[in-house]
Formats: C-alpha cells, structure tokens, sequence
C-alpha cells in the first residue's frame, strides 16, 4: 500500500500575517505545498490529503484542490476549534486549533495505511520523503508500532527574523528516539542558540541538537494512542486557550512507555520555510536557485 501524505494546512500563521500556504513563492508562481506534493509523488505517495479550517476551504479548493487533483488523489478534512469530545465546550477566549496532534486525529478517518505528517508551510526536500517512503514501505503494516521522524539539525531550522518552536531530540546508539521536548522561543543571541524556559531563563542549545520539523511516518495504530490521549489533555487544559496538543507530546509518551520505537532518520535535506515575512525572500531566492540547477522543472508541473 502507498502511503499517504497529510498535510496539517489549519494554522493561522499570526506571526507570519497571513495564508502563507497561498503564497507564490517559486520562479513560476509554485507554493511550498507544490515542491511537497512533488516530491511525495516522487517518492512514491500516492494520496494527499489536506487538514484545513471551514473558512478558507473555497479558497483552498480553487488554489490547491482543482490545481493539484489532475497528478495525484487529494482530498481533505476539517481542523476546527469545535472538534472535540462530547460534554466539552470550547472556551470563548480560544482563538487558535488545539494543535498538530489534534489536526492529525481529526484525520483518523479518512486514512487506513501507513502515512507521513508534514507542515503546509515548511520545505523539507525530496530526501526526507524519500527516506520516511522506505521506511513505512520496509515491512510496517497496519498495526505495526514503528513510526519514525525525519532529524534536522537545529542551526539549519532557525528564522533570521524571530523566535520558534522546535521538538529537541535525545536518540540512542542507533538512532532510536529516546525522548523529545517542545522548546519554545528558540533564537539566537550573541552567536549562540538559546530557548527559553518556563520561567523565562535563557537556557543554551548546541547548534547542531537534533529537532523535528514535523515530518513524521505512521501507521493507523497511532490514532487510538493520540485519540486517548488527547481525552486526557482536554479534560485538564479545556479552560486554557493556549493549550496545544502537539504530536511530540504523543511521541515522547510513547517511547518513554515502550509502547512503540520511533527511527530518527539521517536527513541532509535542507529544511526552510515561511515563518516570519521577512523569511520571504530567503525562499525565494532558495527556489529559484534549485530550478536553476535542474533540481525541479519550473513550472513544477509542466513536465507532469
């Protein structure tokens, strides 16, 4: 069975100011999601499907849906603030969706075999694809509990323009996830790498720590795992409105609990993505020197 890539696409994107999963930033008017779905169908996905908000769905059909469904199956479901457990009502205050754990679950549907998570707005590059495709296609059936995450290392994955978030990884000695930690407010001062703890402490980071950037493997026996948890979290954080579930909250219960194995897979792809304005043109020009170099046709799909 091909997997299937998911796309989490129902994030707002505050810090960046806008739908910046619309925006053309390739040579010939492509998208970041265009080089995902790209490589996906190169490397052997053979469906997308998309996680969105109710309102931009319009908007999201005439640019992706129509455009995207003549090369591979597409479809795609809905991340809303409402998607919750029976007997739970969501706070009037909550103005953001309650995380990438709880985009991934609202999928749980619409998928039956082994499928890769990524960020609409990041560019992980074709090895990363590639090299999750291998992996869930070595053996992982339907139940299987080996999942596996793509490593990037830290000083690739940071913005020039502001703070972000990144899961740090710990792995063993043969490159197994031993624990991974959401860190907040990552950035650089004074030429070293720091993240912010709970108390607002400076806390330093090696530049070259091992980070997820959101480009997992799984088989659909993580849903039960995520959808139990998920239960728990709501049940605690219902009346916080900046309480997010984020799947390396899932991951790191799983490993510490030898419920599954998570392979962290050797990446040298380079990641970049969208998160501030000002990451604009780092893009762009990033885009449009792969398809000088033959690495992509431009327009994307005119050889498709």
């Amino acid at each position: 069975m091909k997997p299937t890539l998911l796309i989490l696409a129902a994030g707002i994107g505050s810090r960046y100011g806008s739908l910046k999963q619309i925006d053309k930033l390739g040579p010939s008017g492509e998208r970041i999601i265009d080089y995902s779905v790209f490589d996906a169908k190169k490397a052997g996905f053979g469906k997308v499907i998309f996680v969105i908000r109710k309102d931009i769905e319009k908007e999201f059909n005439e640019v992706f849906i129509k455009h995207l469904s003549r090369y591979i199956e597409i479809d795609y479901v809905f991340q809303e603030l409402d998607n919750l457990l029976p007997g739970l009502v969501c706070p009037k205050e909550r103005i953001k969706p309650w995380g990438t754990c709880h985009a991934v679950i609202v999928a749980a549907s619409k998928i039956k075999g082994p499928f890769t998570v990524i960020n609409a707005d990041d560019f992980y590059g074709f090895e990363a694809f590639e090299s999750v495709a291998r992996f869930l296609e070595q053996g992982s059936t339907i139940q299987s509990h080996e999942y596996c995450m793509v490593g990037y290392k830290l000083k690739n994955t940071l913005s020039e323009h502001g703070l972000v978030s990144r899961g740090v990884c710990e792995t063993d000695s043969e490159n197994y996830l031993i624990k991974i930690t959401e860190r907040t407010q990552i950035g650089k001062k004074d030429g070293d790498i720091f993240f912010k703890d709970q108390s607002g402490n400076d806390i330093l980071l090696h530049e070259d720590t091992i980070i997820s950037m959101n480009c997992w493997g799984f088989t659909p026996s993580f849903f039960p795992i995520a959808e139990k948890m998920f239960e728990e979290f709501m049940i605690t954080n219902i009346q916080n409105p900046k309480a997010e579930f984020y799947i390396p909250l899932v991951i790191d219960d799983i490993v510490q609990k030898k419920t599954g194995t998570v392979k962290v897979l050797d990446c040298n792809a380079k990641w970049f993505g969208v998160t501030y304005q000002e990451d604009k043109p780092m893009v762009i020009s990033n885009l449009k020197e792969y398809a000088e170099k033959g690495l992509y046709p431009s327009p994307i799909w005119g050889t498709q």
